[in-house]
């Protein structure tokens, strides 16, 4: 265990949809502002040597959530950069701690990283089982590689890194532009297009893929608790899930936000764009066992507070 409230910490991508919620949670364990070190990319370019070893001088924790990272369309365009960025940064980054004399990293991996075809609720020990699905592999396999730093680092050296796991996140702060487009994730796109065909009067809304993948979704304030229990209690080399353990097709959560919303049309599936990896859900039990963490918001009531915040923005 290691305690928070006295301990210089760096928070890459502590600006970002996760970031700020992680930060956030930081303060809530006791962590004061003087101590919380949250770069923005302008100021901090991890991609450079020098900025990394500039950023990890003197702090005790590194968290690092700083990634270049989109929807299935942003990997489905620029792989090389997904794969270049997310590598180097993370590398970069581990080996300036190593030698700055970082006492624990905290390296936030993805749900990318698992195989395409493997059992489902995905397990840990499972990491390892095949290729991951083709649309995300680059960003997926870039994460990976920083799990095995992170435990050839802690073999040779002694370095405390450990490996975390989120599936997909939702909540505020999120990138809301259409589905399929740059940024977007599944649930923000959603929302937009939902609310959109709503307020356009529209009869009907057009989605990728056939809506009958599964995925299993996090709201991102409880993802942001189990990523600082896991900084506090877990100091093991095997990575470990973040999620709900609740896996829902797409096509059910297109139908409870229309819900939600009160949008009444019809959803028109197009089948000509991909579904991505056809299902996605956790083993979550480790992150019970080992931390006592267990995701507390369900998907309908992360869903009303994300569209109520959307709501608020847009209405500003």
């Amino acid at each position: 265990m290691i305690n928070l409230k006295n301990k210089k910490i760096l928070v890459t991508g502590g600006r970002g949809f996760l970031g700020k919620h992680v930060v956030s949670a930081l303060q809530k364990h006791g962590v004061l502002n003087k101590n919380l070190y949250v770069p923005s990319s302008k100021q901090c370019d991890l991609r450079k040597v020098s900025d990394c070893e500039a950023t990890v001088k003197n702090k005790d924790v590194v968290i690092h959530l700083a990634a270049n990272i989109g929807g299935i369309g942003y990997n489905k365009n620029y792989p090389g950069t997904l794969f270049y960025e997310n590598t180097i940064m993370g590398i970069q980054l581990m080996e300036a701690a190593r030698l700055a004399g970082v006492k624990k990293f905290v390296t936030i991996g993805t749900v990318c990283e698992y195989p395409k075809n493997t059992a489902v609720p995905f397990n840990e020990e499972s990491l390892w089982h095949g290729y991951p699905d083709e649309t995300t592999a680059p960003y997926g396999l870039a994460k990976k590689a920083l799990l095995v730093q992170g435990q050839a680092y802690r073999a040779q050296y002694n370095f405390n890194s450990i490996h975390v796991l989120p599936v997909n996140l939702y909540g505020p702060y999120d990138h809301f532009e259409d589905f399929g487009k740059e940024k977007s994730h599944v649930i923000p796109a959603l929302i937009k297009k939902v609310l959109d065909a709503k307020q356009h009067k529209d009869d009907h809304v057009v989605v990728w893929g056939s809506g009958r993948a599964t995925r299993e979704f996090i709201y991102v304030e409880d993802a942001a608790k189990g990523i600082i229990f896991a900084t506090i209690n877990y100091n093991k080399p095997e990575p470990v899930n973040i999620g709900t353990g609740k896996e829902t097709k797409i096509k059910d959560v297109v139908k409870l936000i229309s819900k939600i919303i009160g949008y009444q049309g019809v959803i028109v599936w197009d089948k000509t764009k991909p579904d991505g990896q056809p299902r996605r859900a956790l083993d979550v039990s480790k992150a019970k066992k080992e931390f006592n963490f267990t995701a507390k918001t369900d998907l309908k009531t992360g869903l009303g507070k994300t569209i109520n915040w959307y709501l608020k923005q847009r209405e500003s």
